[in-house]
């Protein structure tokens, strides 16, 4: 396979000045690669039975250590739970396992644990999730039973005000606040593209129950995440609550297709669109939707719209102090997080009922080998880094 080829092609028509921060993330670490190349890592699964055979549930497909976070939910509680569905599909439940003790072995390698701490913490995981999967009861992570770093992102997220997170993003102007452009979290915004988001903005709110709300002040163009990086995507500073502390802003993104969809052998919905999917697959999957997450068209594409919000956040695993319990507190609530949601959305449009998935969770034998073929795929990675960075080092991405 050539890597570069294969990489180019994929990235092919996003938008050049973040399609270069992209490149330029993808070349720090095997890591950040890992994290925007999804859909090479399905294109290297092996072709084992177990990554076929297994139970069929509605899978996160880009599952890794950044996409787990806290959140603000539309019911105004905080949440931890994966949050992020851009490739969510019907699939085997072990393309989750896979993917994720796999970003284990490569993220938390960048932390500097030994082997056999990795090793343990890879195994926690594991038997927490077939520990919950076993229980046939879909549950989610609390503040109040919380502990260590997820207790310590739980905390942070009460001690922040809304000022001091648009304070993070805007600048007041006398009384009146706009996105501030930095060129690590926005970009500019050409007037075409205002004028359209504008437009776009004034008919959603018409639709809503309080217009004034939606408002637009200010919009630019977004930058977040790795493997998502050159997609459309737009922040935008709306009126919400007034004027200066109490505006909302919001976070505009297309949705594209599913880069699990080449490798899937299970018959998949007919959605009305690549938005509706990653929607009602998130809404599925976690307890409790993300504020104002909804499916909406804008020029002919289909785009997901939710909240920004100060608590969405994600858990500093380099706060561990060289303690790997500390670690193994996180890796523990988030494989209960991956079971309660495979469970959560149990039964819905042809993936497991919670009897498949409970017998599949009490077996043992599966745990051992998908520990193996996570170890294979992330030496893969590694392997694929480097061919990339050779190729980065030598200027091929340099035009896109």
């Amino acid at each position: 396979m050539d890597v570069a080829r294969v990489i180019r092609k994929f990235n092919k028509g996003r938008d050049p000045q973040r399609l270069v921060l992209k490149y330029s993330m993808m070349r720090r670490s095997a890591f950040s690669f890992f994290r925007g190349t999804c859909h090479l890592f399905q294109q290297r699964l092996p072709p084992e039975r177990l990554l076929q055979e297994a139970p069929s549930v509605w899978v996160c497909g880009d599952l890794h250590l950044e996409n787990f976070g806290s959140y603000k939910a539309d019911n105004r509680l905080a949440y931890f739970d994966m949050n992020d569905f851009d490739e969510a599909a019907l699939a085997p439940c072990t393309w989750d396992l896979v993917r994720f003790l796999a970003s284990m072995r490569l993220g938390l390698l960048e932390l500097g644990l030994a082997p056999a701490e990795l090793a343990g913490l890879c195994q926690t995981f594991l038997d927490v999730y077939a520990s919950e999967l076993s229980t046939g009861k879909a549950r989610w992570v609390e503040r109040e039973t919380s502990d260590g770093l997820v207790r310590d992102l739980f905390d942070s997220i009460r001690t922040r005000s809304r000022p001091e997170f648009l304070a993070t993003r805007t600048q007041l102007k006398g009384k009146c606040r706009t996105l501030r452009i930095d060129g690590g979290k926005a970009l500019p915004i050409g007037e075409r593209q205002r004028q359209q988001v504008g437009a776009f903005m004034e008919c959603f709110a018409a639709s809503q129950g309080n217009p004034d709300f939606f408002r637009v002040l200010d919009v630019a163009r977004r930058i977040a995440g790795t493997g998502s990086l050159g997609v459309e995507r737009y922040v935008i500073l709306v009126q919400g609550r007034g004027s200066p502390d109490g505006h909302f802003l919001l976070d505009l993104k297309q949705a594209m297709p599913s880069s699990l969809a080449p490798g899937l052998r299970v018959r998949q919905p007919a959605w009305k669109s690549e938005a509706h999917r990653v929607v009602a697959l998130q809404r599925r999957v976690q307890a409790v939707s993300m504020a104002f997450l909804q499916p909406v068209s804008m020029a002919g594409k289909h785009y997901i719209l939710r909240a920004l919000q100060p608590s969405e956040d994600r858990v500093a695993l380099n706060h561990w102090k060289g303690k790997p319990a500390r670690l193994g507190g996180v890796m523990a609530s988030m494989g209960a997080a991956l079971a309660w949601g495979h469970l959560r959305a149990g039964g819905r449009d042809g993936s497991a009922i919670a009897d498949e998935l409970i017998a599949f969770g009490a077996k043992a034998k599966w745990k051992r080998r998908i520990g193996e073929i996570a170890q294979s795929c992330a030496l893969q990675v590694m392997g694929d880094w480097q061919t990339y960075v050779a190729a980065h080092d030598a200027g091929y991405f340099i035009d896109g």
